[in-house]
């Protein structure tokens, strides 16, 4: 990571109108979360055609609800980062004006960001399938298999594979990625969709991109900036340089 490269982007964000940051589970590793496709990621552990399908739970609700209660119990030790920490900084001082992020962790409000869309939903809360009330995901954590009052299995408040996204949230996602005129995509893989269309679109409505991830993925080939690193490193850097 090069200090002129800073220099450029901080310039590029000091001049926008409307920016946003689309992050990914990169962004919360460096708070002992893990991700999901890494060779030491959840998938690696568990396997995603077992685990990850909405089928998945709906027919072996105990053998799911093992592996989610320690992603779960992962997730509730965790803290955010210095990355996360910048991000609600640039929010605070209007240079960031919404965060869509993939990951379910909930780390993006504990740091003080305000206006997130949690795209694939969250693991605070667990939802019935039955009647779709709402619960303090507690409520789940202390049965077995999680049911409603209703007597309809829980889930966490999040996507699994084979589930559509919220259509009020896609709309809210979509019309933030189509005005914005600069898109900080941090810490993701770009491969699951419609996620993964987001930097796309925002280019092709005239954004700069700015990549911040440990190595290339597929939103290099387009980005306008590309920095290599800790997330929790180079945000922090990028704030600074904001205020010179």
């Amino acid at each position: 990571m090069e200090r002129r490269d800073l220099i450029k982007v901080a310039e590029e964000i000091k001049k926008a109108k409307l920016i946003v940051a689309l992050t990914g589970a990169g962004i919360s590793t460096e708070s002992g979360i893990p991700d999901f496709r890494s060779k030491d990621g959840i998938w690696s552990k568990f396997d995603m055609n077992e685990y990850g399908y909405i089928d998945n739970i709906i027919i072996q609700p105990e053998k799911v609800w093992k592996m989610l209660k320690i992603l779960i119990e992962d997730i509730a030790k965790a803290e955010p980062n210095n990355g996360h920490k910048a991000i609600a900084e640039m929010e605070k001082f209007g240079y960031l004006h919404a965060v869509i992020t993939q990951n379910v962790d909930g780390l993006h409000q504990k740091a003080g960001s305000k206006n997130v869309i949690e795209i694939h939903g969250n693991f605070r809360e667990a939802r019935c399938l039955r009647c779709g009330r709402i619960y303090d995901i507690g409520y789940a954590l202390k049965q077995e298999i999680p049911k409603c009052e209703c007597g309809g299995l829980l889930k966490p408040n999040a996507i699994f594979f084979g589930e559509p996204i919220p259509k009020d949230v896609f709309i809210k996602s979509f019309s933030m990625v189509e005005k914005c005129d600069v898109m900080l995509v941090v810490g993701t893989s770009a491969m699951v969709y419609p996620a993964a269309q987001f930097p796309i679109i925002a280019k092709q409505n005239g954004a700069k991109i700015i990549e911040i991830n440990n190595e290339p993925s597929m939103i290099s080939n387009i980005a306008d900036y590309s920095l290599y690193g800790k997330a929790g490193e180079i945000l922090p850097s990028l704030v600074k340089h904001l205020f010179f």
